[in-house]
């Protein structure tokens, strides 16, 4: 079910949610949060479609707050508010809003956002794209207990990854961190079979890549252990030595979904390493609202904190 609104306000659009669940037989008191996307016109589908497939884990009320440009006087847009209300099957499990703001409007997207909120329901802020400096700040991600940004989506990732150090406040998060879940678990379990003491690390990757970066400084702060970044071929991470006393523990996976784990004396091993998709990374990041420690940990590096 889908209802268009022009030249609207967000009582009418909450009035739109109202009617159309009572249409469907369908109350809100199955979703778990709302989550807010900040985006444009050129990315929003794929953010709505990766919202949609995670709220099948995560039934939730999804606000898409797009930006846009009008015409008007003096080459100032009207200001505006349009909407689309999609419920039923036109929204995965849960509930779709795309909010297009014109104009005054757009500067002040939270207020906007605010009365559409599920109440007494925690609240996830992702900028899919343009995340500003410091999203705890901004004034929708105040309203959030997650900020989800992506340094994969950004021109220059480690320029951007130092403003996100600066800016860090709790709740905050990136995908290039939680694309690392995968390979951080395979090195936590690796370690727990060779227990053997870690002198150095080396990460290969793509130049530039952000989640390479804050892998380096993850095991730097964990191991208390320089590690040396290297480029490769890519795509993104594709191998991480472990140097040791013993011999090296490698965990090396240049293509594909399968990754080959070298533990020192073992035979090698292959394992499943695939790269995840935006939805299943937005449903990770959904599983938990708390403060990341460990994001906060890869993003200060070395020195901050030690393996206990």
């Amino acid at each position: 079910m889908k209802t268009e609104l022009t030249d609207t306000t967000a009582g009418a659009v909450e009035r739109a949610l109202v009617q159309g669940r009572r249409a469907l037989g369908t109350p809100a008191v199955g979703m778990v949060l709302t989550v807010v996307i900040v985006t444009d016109e050129e990315n929003a589908y794929d953010a709505i479609k990766a919202a949609e497939d995670a709220s099948r884990e995560h039934p939730s009320r999804t606000l898409v707050v797009i930006g846009r440009q009008g015409r008007g006087t003096r080459g100032r847009p009207r200001p505006r508010l349009d909407a689309e209300v999609r419920l039923g099957a036109e929204a995965g499990t849960g509930e779709t809003v795309v909010l297009r703001m014109y104009g005054e409007v757009s500067r002040h997207a939270d207020s906007v956002v605010l009365p559409l909120l599920l109440p007494d329901a925690p609240v996830v802020v992702w900028w899919p794209v343009d995340a500003p400096d410091n999203p705890a700040k901004d004034p929708l991600g105040a309203l959030a207990q997650r900020r989800i940004t992506d340094l994969y989506a950004v021109e220059k990732p480690m320029e951007t990854l130092g403003k996100r150090v600066r800016s860090y406040a709790p709740g905050d998060t990136d995908l290039a961190w939680t694309r690392l879940t995968l390979w951080r678990s395979m090195l936590a379990a690796a370690l727990d079979q060779a227990r053997m003491k870690v002198t150095s690390a080396v990460v290969e990757a793509e130049a530039d890549n952000p989640a390479a970066e804050l892998l380096a400084r993850w095991l730097e702060a964990r191991l208390g252990v320089g590690a040396e970044r290297r480029v490769s071929d890519g795509p993104a991470v594709t191998t991480v030595r472990l140097n040791t006393a013993a011999g090296e523990i490698v965990i090396d996976r240049p293509e594909g979904p399968v990754a080959t784990l070298t533990l020192p004396g073992r035979p090698p091993r292959t394992l499943a390493l695939k790269v995840r998709s935006t939805a299943e990374l937005i449903a990770e990041e959904l599983r938990r609202l708390d403060a990341d420690e460990m994001y906060a940990i890869a993003l200060r590096g070395h020195g901050t904190h030690r393996t206990h």
